[in-house]
C-alpha cells in the first residue's frame, strides 16, 4: 500500500481562491479547473471566508485577542505562583 500525503495550501492561496468565488465571475467548475482543485473545496473555502467576514464585522476578532491576552496573563501567574510553591517546599524539606 503506498501512502499519499494530503496537499496543503496556505492562507493566502485559500483566501485568494475565495475571494475569486465570491466575485462570482466564474463558475466553481472553471476556478477549479484554473487552479487544481476539486469544486467542493473552493466552495467550502467560500463559505469559511464569509462565516469569517461576519466575525470581523461584529467584533468577534478583537473579543478573541483580548480574550487569549487575558489567558496568558492568568497562566502566567499560575507559573508563578507554582514556582513560588515549589521553591518553598524544596526548602522546607531540606533539599
Amino acid at each position: 500500500m503506498s501512502k499519499t500525503k494530503r496537499k496543503r495550501y496556505s492562507a493566502e492561496f485559500k483566501a485568494k481562491v475565495a475571494l475569486e468565488a465570491i466575485k462570482g465571475e466564474a463558475t466553481l467548475s472553471e476556478l477549479a479547473s484554473r487552479f487544481g482543485i476539486h469544486p467542493t473545496m473552493i466552495a467550502q473555502w467560500k463559505r469559511h471566508a464569509t462565516q469569517g467576514m461576519v466575525d470581523v464585522f461584529s467584533g468577534k476578532a478583537g473579543r478573541h485577542e483580548v480574550d487569549q491576552e487575558a489567558r496568558i496573563k492568568e497562566l502566567h501567574a499560575k507559573i508563578g505562583q507554582l514556582t513560588v510553591e515549589r521553591d518553598f517546599l524544596s526548602k522546607a524539606f531540606g533539599r
